[in-house]
C-alpha cells in the first residue's frame, strides 16, 4: 500500500489514547514497513509510549531508527523466526499497484499472508491485524446508507485487487479456527487518500468526471493518517473483529463536482462498461470495467466499531477531497491510464470519457479493417 512520507502530524494523532510507563505495552511487529502505510504506522509506534518495541519487516530497511529491522520477503518461512517474542503483527505488505500483472499480484498478496498468519501462529503471537477494504463489501445499488461492519461481503473479483482481499478475508476468518488462540482482527478503509495511487484516485485526475446514467454514487474517504490511528487502535487492542474505517457521512455526486469544480460526463451504463471492458481487454488502461461499479454506486461504511470504542476520524470527506485534489493537481488520465502532456492537451479539450469513447472506436476501426485483410 502506499502514501505519503512516513512523517506523522503530530497534532493530527494526539487522538490515539492515553500514555503508559515507557517500557510497558506490546511488541508489535510491522510487514512492509518501509514504505506507505507501512512506513507510517511503524512510525507512529516507534514514538508511542504505548508499545514496547516495534520490529519492522520488509525486503529494504526504512527510515525508522527506532525500530528494530528484519530484511526478508513476507513469503520467507523464515519470518517466523523474526516474530517470536511478537505480541502483535500488522501485516501491511500488500501489492495493489495498477501496473502490477494480475497473477504476480495475487501470488504475493495472498502466499504472503497466508505465510504471515502460519508463521504468527508458530511464534506464540497472539493478535494478527490485517487491512484489506471496504471494498469488500461491493458497490451495489440496494447497499445500505452506511452499511454496518457486519454487512454481507458481496464484492466480487471483477475491480483491481478486490479477489486478493476477499482471499486474505477469508484467510482471516478461517485463522482462528486453524491456529487456536491466534485472533485476528481485519481493518477495513473507505478509498484511502494520501499518497495513495489507485482506480479510485484517479477518477479524479480525469478532465471530466465520469457519471453512469441512472447510477447513485455516494462518497467516502478515509486519510491514511485515520487508517494509522485506526490500525493502533486495533494493535493496543482497544477494538477488535471486523473494523470499517471512514470519515463520518458521505458526498454525493453533486457535492464533489461542485467541491472540486469538475464537471461531469454522463454515459449510458452499457457504453461506459463496454468501452471501459474493450480497452483493458486490450491492453490499453490498467483498470478493468468492474473498477467503474465504485463509481456508480455507494459502498459507505460505517464504522461503528471504532467510534463505539471512542476513536474518531480526524479529516472530513470535504478536507480529504481537497488533499486528494491537489496532490492529482497536473495529472492526466483517461479510463485508468496515465497520459503524457501532448495527449493530456488532446483529452482535456474532449473530455475524459469523449476520450474513452474514441479510443474504443480506433479499436473497433483496427478489428474492421483487420477483418477485410
Amino acid at each position: 500500500m502506499s502514501s505519503p512520507d512516513p512523517q506523522v502530524r503530530a497534532a493530527r494523532n494526539q487522538s490515539t489514547s492515553s500514555a503508559s510507563p515507557a517500557g510497558r505495552g506490546p511488541v508489535v511487529a510491522v510487514t512492509g514497513a518501509a514504505y506507505g502505510i507501512g512506513a507510517l504506522l511503524t512510525e507512529q509506534l516507534a514514538a508511542s509510549d504505548e508499545v514496547k518495541q516495534v520490529v519492522a519487516i520488509d525486503e529494504r530497511r526504512g527510515e525508522c531508527a527506532a525500530a528494530q529491522w528484519h530484511i526478508l520477503d513476507v513469503r520467507d518461512p523464515a519470518i517466523a523466526d523474526k516474530l517470536r517474542g511478537a505480541d502483535v503483527v500488522v501485516h501491511l505488505a500488500l501489492d495493489l499497484d495498477l501496473e502490477t500483472d494480475a497473477a504476480a499480484r495475487t501470488a504475493y498478496n495472498v502466499r504472503g499472508t497466508q505465510t504471515v498468519l502460519t508463521a504468527a501462529a508458530a511464534a506464540g503471537v497472539h493478535r494478527v491485524v490485517l487491512c484489506t477494504s471496504a471494498m469488500v463489501y461491493g458497490a451495489l445499488p440496494d447497499n445500505e446508507l452506511p452499511l454496518s461492519e457486519d454487512a454481507e461481503l458481496r464484492a466480487t473479483a471483477e475491480a483491481t485487487g478486490v479477489g486478493d482481499l476477499l482471499e486474505i478475508e477469508r484467510l482471516a476468518r478461517r485463522a482462528p479456527r486453524a491456529h487456536p488462540g491466534l485472533n485476528v482482527t481485519v481493518v477495513r478503509p473507505a478509498v484511502l487518500v494520501g499518497g495513495t495511487d489507485t482506480a479510485l484516485t484517479r477518477y479524479f485526475e480525469s478532465p471530466r468526471l465520469l457519471v453512469v446514467a441512472g447510477s447513485r454514487p455516494a462518497w467516502q474517504f478515509c486519510h491514511v493518517e485515520d487508517l494509522c490511528s485506526a490500525l493502533e487502535y486495533a494493535v493496543l487492542e482497544k477494538v477488535d473483529g471486523e473494523l470499517a474505517v471512514g470519515c463520518d457521512g458521505w458526498l454525493e455526486q453533486e457535492e464533489v463536482e461542485e467541491l472540486s469544480g469538475i464537471r461531469r460526463m454522463e454515459l449510458p451504463s452499457a457504453v461506459a462498461l463496454g468501452a471501459a471492458a474493450r480497452l483493458h481487454r486490450i491492453g490499453l488502461t490498467p483498470s478493468p470495467a468492474g473498477d467503474l461499479a465504485y463509481t456508480m454506486y455507494p459502498w459507505v461504511v460505517s464504522g461503528s466499531r471504532l467510534h463505539d470504542s471512542g476513536w474518531r476520524p480526524q479529516y472530513t470527506n470535504e478536507e480529504v477531497l481537497a488533499e486528494l485534489l491537489e496532490e492529482v493537481s497536473g495529472r492526466h488520465t483517461v479510463a485508468g491510464r496515465r497520459l503524457g502532456r501532448k495527449d493530456a492537451t488532446a483529452a482535456g479539450a474532449a473530455g475524459a470519457t469523449v476520450a474513452l469513447l474514441g479510443a474504443a472506436a480506433v479499436v473497433r476501426r483496427a478489428r474492421k479493417a483487420r477483418r477485410r485483410i
